[in-house]
Parts: C-alpha cells; structure tokens; sequence
C-alpha cells in the first residue's frame, strides 16, 4: 500500500493500525504486510482491506476486532467495513524490513 496515496483520515487509520499485533507473532499487522487498503470517503464510511499471513489462522476474530476498534477510534469515521482477502496473496515480501529481521526472516 502507498501510504503518499491516502488522505489525512486513511493515514490516521493507517498509523492506529500500527498498534494492532499479531499475537502469534508479536508484530503489527502494517509490518507484517497484512493491511492492503485503506478507504474512507466524504460520509465518513471507511473499509479496510486485510489478509493472513495462514490459511486458518486462529486469531482472525481477534485480528478483524481489532482492526474494527483502531479504526473506529479515528476522529471522522462513522463506519468501517473489514474485508478479509486472499488476493494478491501475502508473501514474506510484503513485511517491513524491521519485521523481517525480527522475525529472523532472510530473504
């Protein structure tokens, strides 16, 4: 996701979801790669688009959540709709450097 791209709410979403861990990982969802898109518009209506790093990943309901409250929690947004995808699919690639090395992760 590039971030220069969103507007001032979308990065307010963007930077709150930095605070939502994985707690099988104990990395944010934006290092991990796992938040693809971010929208808000005029009324306020947000959605985020979101995947797992697994299929069958046993936290979603946490995750989901989560991703709803720091969302929510944003001044100027009324609603938010959170879609769990599968495309493109997550890779080790889409995570932050920072996560990568935390995670012992060399590619």
């Amino acid at each position: 996701m590039d971030v220069n791209k969103l507007n001032s709410t979308e990065k307010k979403i963007y930077e709150v979801l930095k605070t939502v861990i994985d707690p099988e990982l104990g990395v944010s969802l934006v290092e991990l790669g796992l938040i693809y898109e971010i929208k808000v518009d005029k009324d306020g209506q947000c959605k985020i688009d979101w995947t797992l790093t697994t299929l069958g990943c046993p936290v979603i309901d946490i995750l989901t959540g989560s991703i709803y409250e720091a969302a929510m929690s944003v001044e100027g947004v009324k609603k938010c709709s959170i879609n769990l995808v599968f495309e493109p699919e997550w890779t080790p690639e889409k995570m932050s450097r920072e996560a990568r090395m935390t995670l012992g992760i060399h590619l």
